[in-house]
C-alpha cells in the first residue's frame, strides 16, 4: 500500500467530557471530581459494551479525549453510553446540595484522526475540542440548572446516526447551532437531559440576542442556522421575517416629505430585495 507523507489516513470516533465550574471549585471538590469522573466514563462504557481499556485517552482532571479503536461502534458511543452517563450523574447527584453536584458537557465526532508524535493529529481532534468549548454548548448546560448532561454532535454522527433512526433519540430532541470557536467554524446538535432544549436561552445575556423558542423559532434558525443571520427562507413580499420584530407601521406615505419610522431587528425580505437591519 502506497503511503503519502503523513502517514496513514484514518477515521476514528471521538469523544470529549468537561466537567462545569471545575475551576471554581476548592481542592477537596477538585479532587472528588478527578475521583468520580472516570468511574462514570468507565460504568457507561461497560453498559453500551465498548472496551475502553483499548481507548486512546488524553486527560486533564476535569476533562477528558478519547479516540476509540477502529470498528467502534457509534451507536453505542450515542445510546446507550450518553443515557447510562446521564443516569449515573443523577444518582452521584442525588441529596447533594447544587453547589457539590457534578454536570457534564460531552462532544461526539467521527471524523480523521491519526497517529502523532504525542497524541493524534488531524482536523477530528480540533472539531471535537472546539464543539466541547464552544459557547452554545456551554450555555446550554448553564441555562438548564438541574441537567447533569448536555451532548453535542457533529454533522456525521447526528445527519447519519440519529435522523437516520439508528438511536432512540428523536432528531427533534436536538437543537442545531452554529460553532465559532477560535479558527474552527462549523455546526453541532445539541442535546441536554430533562430539558427541551428549544426552550434553552443560548444567547449572550449582555448582548440581549434572541433566545430559542419551545419549538425551535424562526429566530433560532436565523441566529444560528444561517451563517450572518440571514434566513435562506424568503418570507412574502413586502413582510418582515419572523427574526425581525417591530413596533408601530408604515403608513400609506401620502404627501412628499412625510417620514416613515419602523424600529426593526433582524432580515427583512421585500421583492427580490433583502435589508439588513440591525438594532
Amino acid at each position: 500500500m502506497s503511503v503519502g507523507a503523513m502517514g496513514v489516513f484514518d477515521r476514528r470516533l471521538l469523544l470529549a467530557v468537561d466537567a462545569r465550574g471545575y475551576g471554581s471549585a476548592d481542592t477537596a471538590r477538585q479532587r472528588d471530581i478527578q475521583t468520580v469522573l472516570p468511574r462514570l466514563l468507565a460504568d457507561a462504557a461497560e453498559a453500551a459494551g465498548l472496551d475502553r481499556a483499548s481507548w486512546r485517552r488524553q486527560v486533564a482532571g476535569d476533562s477528558e479525549f478519547a479516540v476509540l479503536p477502529a470498528g467502534s461502534g457509534e451507536q453505542a458511543l450515542v445510546e446507550p453510553f450518553m443515557r447510562r452517563l446521564d443516569a449515573g450523574l443523577r444518582a452521584y447527584n442525588r441529596d447533594r446540595v447544587p453547589a457539590a453536584r457534578l454536570a457534564l458537557r460531552a462532544a461526539v465526532h467521527f471524523g480523521p484522526a491519526s497517529e502523532g508524535p504525542n497524541g493524534f493529529v488531524g482536523p477530528g481532534p480540533v472539531e471535537v475540542s472546539r464543539i466541547l468549548e464552544s459557547d452554545p454548548l456551554r450555555r446550554a448546560l448553564a441555562a438548564a440548572p438541574e441537567a447533569a448532561l448536555a451532548v453535542a454532535l457533529t454533522a456525521p454522527i447526528f445527519t447519519e446516526l440519529v435522523a437516520q433512526g439508528y438511536t432512540n433519540f428523536r432528531p427533534e430532541e436536538f437543537r442545531e447551532v452554529v460553532v465559532e470557536k477560535k479558527e474552527y467554524r462549523g455546526r453541532a446538535w445539541l442535546w441536554v437531559s430533562g430539558y427541551d432544549v428549544h426552550t434553552l436561552d443560548l444567547s449572550d445575556s449582555a448582548s440581549g440576542s434572541v433566545s430559542g423558542s419551545a419549538s425551535g423559532s424562526e429566530a433560532d434558525s436565523v441566529s444560528e442556522h444561517t451563517p450572518g443571520g440571514r434566513s435562506d427562507t424568503p418570507s412574502a413580499p413586502g413582510s418582515a421575517s419572523n427574526s425581525g420584530s417591530g413596533s408601530g407601521s408604515a403608513s400609506d406615505g401620502a404627501g412628499g416629505g412625510d417620514s416613515v419610522t419602523n424600529n426593526l431587528h433582524g432580515t427583512v425580505f421585500s421583492g427580490n430585495v433583502v435589508f439588513g437591519i440591525s438594532k
